[in-house]
């Protein structure tokens, strides 16, 4: 499956977490950290454990506390005592690949893949070792908290090296990069525009924190008809080479090209 789109629903809000399944988002993340306040998180955690016990949603799965503080150290030790099945655990403020290494040996296989998110300096700059752990499958930027590590706005320029250092390190470990959510969720046409931008530095996948981002996400990401024309006529022409050098308007068709049509493909 091809994921384009993850939706955030606060761990607190039970009466939410059926409606958010029920939307066109790819993934929901039941989120026991940011949405959550520290008053809240044990009774946060026991009702989203008990939802995902009975829920027949394959596709939710949820966000853990950081391991920096007594919350995340109580997720983890419930988690590991767990036997839910799920998608993925979302793990926050990963700075190491020993740290996800911990987390990997601590929760069990059946609980999913590991979703680290990647929003501190230290986090980024060890980004291509986090992603190595082969339980990792997915990840997330975290713009608003690395902003603030680093004392910046969160201007596009100022994003771009983070971005774009993250896009390069999940595509050599194939894992799957959803850029950070939209803030101004009044604004679908900010962020059909802000993710179509993401997309051309190579994130093809977004966070969401409201229903109504979903389908603009959905729409920036999917390929135009020219797009769609330009990459059947470039498979076509490997395909009648039969294996043999192929060629596409006198040009030389090479396994990068290739690639991007294959990928244009699977999102139209």
């Amino acid at each position: 499956m091809n994921y384009r789109s993850l939706l955030f629903v606060p761990g607190n809000r039970p009466d939410r977490f059926e409606k958010a399944c029920l939307t066109d988002a790819d993934l929901v993340c039941i989120d026991l950290e940011d949405a959550v306040t520290p008053d809240d998180k044990k009774d946060a955690r026991e009702t989203t454990l008990n939802w995902l016990a009975r829920t027949a949603h394959r596709h939710v799965g949820l966000r853990m506390n950081a391991l920096d503080n007594n919350f995340g150290q109580d997720d983890l030790k419930v988690l590991s005592e767990s036997a839910l099945t799920l998608p993925f655990v979302m793990i926050p403020k990963v700075s190491s690949g020993n740290n996800i290494s911990d987390v990997a040996c601590k929760l069990p296989l059946s609980l999913g893949a590991l979703f680290p998110v990647l929003e501190t300096a230290k986090g980024i700059r060890k980004a291509d070792e986090i992603y190595e752990n082969t339980r990792v499958k997915f990840s997330i930027f975290g713009a608003i908290d690395y902003s603030a590590d680093i004392g910046s706005d969160m201007e596009w320029e100022t994003m771009l090296y983070a971005r774009s250092h993250l896009v390069a390190c999940a595509q050599a470990n194939d894992v799957v990069l959803f850029d950070t959510p939209y803030t101004d969720v009044r604004n679908p046409d900010g962020c059909r525009v802000d993710t179509a931008r993401a997309k051309k530095i190579g994130i093809f996948a977004r966070s969401a924190i409201h229903p109504n981002q979903i389908s603009a996400i959905h729409s920036a990401l999917k390929p135009s008809e020219i797009e769609i024309a330009e990459a059947e006529r470039i498979i076509r022409a490997m395909e009648d080479a039969g294996g043999n050098v192929a060629l596409l308007d006198g040009k030389l068709l090479e396994e990068p090209v290739v690639k991007k049509a294959r990928r244009i493909l699977t999102y139209k």
